[in-house]
């Protein structure tokens, strides 16, 4: 289901309908941009801790917008032995709810906005008839400002004031390129005396025009018989008048929350929440919906729990065991989804009045279709786990206790000895006592650093800037060898001196020769 501003409101009973009767949901969002440093590869360093990952992320990606939102739901039917599913797409854009209200600035990354063109991405739905949002702290500081308003008018305070004829002695000036414009004005009211019409609509204007307007008319009508209207109403009526405006107030305060209130229900109700490789994903859903993310990690891993209870990553899912010898699960290990040749139709059922997906026909990076097969990826790999049981079970549940082991846990991208952040617990800390890190001249490539580690067995090169990066070998006995020839071969200016290569393998073999003769 397509949701953007114009059915916000009609749409929201069915979507926290669909949330209360889930077993679990899958998200997935689209974004104005992926990094706003030099490249993306500058986020996912090989050896990144998961404090410097999330340093990272939070830097130079928490300034772009998640404008589309995707929501999955999936509900088991017994009967029919399905899910039974109901996608929604929701289109996103921070609207001003007024002058006093956030104005969001954002910024766009050109790749990620030619990517989603070339893929029919209409972004007229974003920026036209998007769902405006407030994270909690703006939503505290609007509800503030309108019960400081109503307690205002409670009070007699702040309503307009009549002024009196003596306070204006005189017309208003009004410069020349306007004076036709008030004229014509002057006209059309004083016609309004003479005539049978009960209003008079004026054409549009300026600010500045209105107020010589409210001037001008103030001191030409200032003779005017006025008069104050006053209605009897009972105590019945005035309550209800009373809360006909306090319904109003809070149905604006509602329309200004906006897709807010979705992550809240989603949050409120604690099911399950599936994402593929999701850590960005929910660092801008908290960024955006909730509040601005924290300096530290620790502090992030809080606000993270309390916004979602349980989360599932099925990228990390499909790169560990069982699933990373299955030859069908493999590419969801890798960088994006493709479903078709792997999950059965057969697994899900759309609901009634949703539109259905056909994985034979894909619709990668429409967020409400990617969170879809988020979700079958998960059915299809839970599934997988109950094939171990004795007697073996077709169906796992979003609850069981198999897939437990994979609570909050984000996939890390491109990390080599750290495949997941831990969201409730502390993180890896693997040795790195095999790790160098080594500095070069600007003008060196991958193929440099190979062949002068070409002695010391495999390696693996991750880069850090144009000058520098860390080398992981793989033979951990190899490393003080290393360092000492290096040292010595590297004094020297010319970086392939054949006398210093030749001392590199002449070490080489003097210390592989001991090493197996005693």
């Amino acid at each position: 289901m397509e949701v953007t501003r114009r059915n916000f409101k009609d749409s929201l009973n069915a979507v926290y309908s669909a949330i209360e009767e889930a077993d679990f949901l899958a998200i997935d969002g689209e974004f104005s941009g992926i990094s706003d440093g030099p490249n993306v590869s500058a986020l996912t360093n090989g050896l990144d801790t998961p404090e410097e990952r999330y340093t990272k992320l939070k830097k130079h990606s928490m300034d772009f917008l998640l404008f589309q939102f995707g929501i999955c739901t999936f509900t088991y039917d017994q009967t029919k032995s399905k899910y039974i599913i109901k996608p929604f797409n929701f289109y996103i854009f921070p609207k001003p709810f007024n002058r006093t209200s956030p104005d969001i600035k954002f910024i766009c990354q050109s790749s990620s906005i030619d990517f989603l063109a070339s893929q029919g991405f209409d972004f007229n739905k974003v920026f036209c008839n998007g769902i405006p949002y407030l994270n909690q702290e703006e939503e505290a500081q609007l509800r503030e400002q309108t019960e400081e308003r109503r307690n205002q008018h409670a009070n007699g305070v702040g309503t307009p004031s009549y002024i009196s004829p003596s306070s204006s002695k005189g017309p208003a000036h009004v410069p020349e390129e306007h004076k036709d414009f008030i004229n014509r004005v002057i006209e059309k009211v004083e016609a309004l005396f003479t005539n049978s019409e009960k209003t008079l609509d004026l054409e549009p204007c300026t600010g500045f025009q209105r107020k010589l307007i409210y001037q001008t008319l103030n001191w030409k009508l200032e003779r005017k018989e006025r008069f104050i209207q006053v209605s009897k109403v009972d105590d019945e009526e005035r309550k209800r008048r009373e809360q006909q405006k306090l319904e109003k107030e809070q149905e604006e305060l509602n329309d200004a929350v906006g897709f807010s209130r979705v992550v809240h229900a989603i949050s409120k109700s604690g099911k399950l929440v599936v994402g593929h490789n999701m850590l960005l994903d929910v660092m801008h859903t908290i960024h955006q919906f909730y509040c601005p993310l924290p300096e530290d990690l620790q502090d992030f891993k809080e606000v993270t729990m309390c916004v979602f209870p349980r989360l599932l990553d099925t990228k990390l899912m499909a790169s560990t065991q069982p699933f990373k010898v299955r030859n069908d699960h493999q590419h969801l290990a890798g960088r994006s989804l493709n479903p078709a040749d792997t999950f059965l139709p057969s697994l899900t059922e759309t609901a009634e009045g949703f539109p259905s997906y056909d994985t034979a026909q894909e619709q990668l990076h429409e967020a409400g279709y990617d969170a879809y097969i988020t979700g079958l990826c998960f059915v299809s790999m839970a599934n997988y786990l109950g094939s171990f049981l004795t007697p073996p079970k077709a169906y796992i549940s979003a609850r069981s206790k198999l897939i437990e082991p994979f609570f909050n846990k984000l996939f890390l991208m491109r990390i080599i000895d750290i495949p997941y952040l831990n969201i409730t617990g502390p993180d890896l800390q693997p040795k790195r006592d095999h790790v160098l890190y080594v500095t070069f001249p600007k003008e060196w490539k991958t193929s440099d650093l190979y062949q002068l580690f070409s002695a010391f067995g495999n390696i693996q090169v991750s880069w850090i800037d144009d000058t520098s990066a860390f080398v992981s070998l793989s033979q951990t006995d190899q490393v003080h060898l290393c360092c000492f020839t290096l040292q010595i071969s590297t004094s020297c200016s010319n970086r392939f001196c054949f006398s210093c290569m030749f001392f590199v393998y002449f070490w080489v073999f003097f210390y592989l020769f001991f090493f197996f003769l005693f």
